[in-house]
């Protein structure tokens, strides 16, 4: 079965994002071997579930399924809290239909990245947000309300002043049920485009090949990702840019690629198409020494001839986020790099020239997107990176 709809969990490092994945879906989302050996997400994560009703109350792991009444197939994308990986972040809520906005109470709120995260979210246009307040179990039940009240000053001047606050011990699975309601009232499966064009974003890539494996039994690589629009089908011929890199005439340049649909799956379970909603695993004829260790990851996928073209320049109108005060200077400079998050693509544009009406950029990686693609900004501040604004194509 095919999740309805992602959701992301997002918000500082170690609040318990990775936990609450978990809980609810009963698969540890890290599971990449620096992550296992680091104890914290780096790529990103995925795990699906399904909300079923028993006897009046919410649960993903109900004691009968024969009586328990399933109301919904979800899908969650774990997002990393670290600093360091504020673009992996960017490239999450590009699949994003809602959030579960995590904030552990035994910190002052908010914390670096919890105002980052906050800041993604709303370049996103992320509109259903629930707030997690996770780890009540480790403060007093004062410091937990004085700690409430540190989220709501610090979400009253945003879209999401009103967002429920759900307070939790994900380690002990301790209000789960509650978590669950609220997923159900406030963040509804969105109208899907089944009619338009067929698009996905690549989130991940594999080689399932095992080591060893005889040449008879070699299967190609597989994409993991999300369908944004269109329907896909078992013998499709798909199209994907920007690509991979290619060294030609001394000069590196990116290829696209081309294959068909051998299969497509959700988790285990086999479908007959993908639609949008959920994320789902490709198989495809591609040399999996293409797809493996997420080569592909960032590439815009679609059916044979429909893909926009690739680009190693953008013209865009550059929008700064609100309540950047003080922390940039006013005008950007010539050469001066910005970290863009273009889909699940993240990459480096080198401003050619700059004004009120638009920004020219030189990029380092090309990038694939529709006209109307939203683009996330980061740009360097106190010797890190940080989110700027967003932007939009004006050519």
């Amino acid at each position: 079965m095919q999740a309805e709809i992602n959701i992301g969990t997002v918000g500082h490092v170690d609040h318990g994002k990775s936990t609450l994945v978990r809980q609810l879906t009963g698969f540890h989302p890290d599971t990449h071997s620096e992550e296992i050996k680091r104890g914290i997400t780096i790529k990103l994560g995925y795990a699906d579930a399904t909300i079923y009703d028993e006897k009046g109350v919410l649960t993903t792991d109900p004691k009968d399924k024969k009586s328990a009444k399933a109301l919904r197939h979800i899908s969650f994308v774990d997002a990393p809290g670290h600093e360091t990986l504020m673009a992996t972040v960017i490239a999450a809520s590009s699949v994003m239909d809602g959030a579960l906005f995590v904030i552990a109470a035994n910190e002052k709120c908010p914390q670096p990245q919890t105002a980052e995260h906050l800041m993604i979210l709303e370049a996103a246009q992320i509109q259903n947000v629930i707030v997690i307040q996770n780890k009540v179990d480790l403060v007093t039940k004062e410091r937990a309300k004085a700690h409430y009240k540190e989220i709501k000053e610090f979400l009253k001047a945003t879209a999401y002043a009103d967002a429920p606050v759900i307070p939790t011990a994900a380690n002990a699975g301790l209000n789960l049920d509650a978590v669950l309601s609220a997923i159900q009232d406030h963040i509804p499966s969105p109208k899907r485009q089944d009619k338009q064009e067929f698009r996905m974003h690549v989130v991940r890539s594999f080689d399932v090949n095992k080591p060893g494996a005889p040449i008879s039994k070699l299967v190609g690589g597989v994409l993991g990702g999300a369908v944004v629009s269109g329907v896909l089908k078992k013998g499709d011929e798909l199209q994907i840019r920007p690509g991979v890199l290619k060294q030609k005439k001394n000069k590196e340049v990116y290829e696209e690629l081309e294959t068909d649909v051998l299969g497509l799956f959700a988790g285990k379970d086999a479908l007959v198409e993908a639609r949008p909603g959920g994320l789902i695993a490709v198989q495809t004829h591609l040399d999996p020494s293409l797809t493996k260790a997420d080569a592909l990851v960032g590439c815009l996928v679609g059916k044979k001839g429909s893909l926009p073209e690739t680009r190693y320049e953008l013209t865009v109108q550059v929008t700064p986020m609100p309540r950047l005060e003080g922390q940039f200077s006013e005008t950007l400079v010539i050469n001066e790099p910005l970290v863009l998050g273009v889909g699940t693509s993240t990459t480096v544009g080198f401003v050619q020239s700059a004004n009120k009406k638009a920004v020219q950029l030189k990029l380092k990686k090309p990038v694939c997107l529709e006209k109307d693609e939203l683009i996330a900004v980061m740009r360097r501040s106190d010797n890190r990176w940080r989110v700027f604004g967003v932007a939009k194509l004006v050519d």
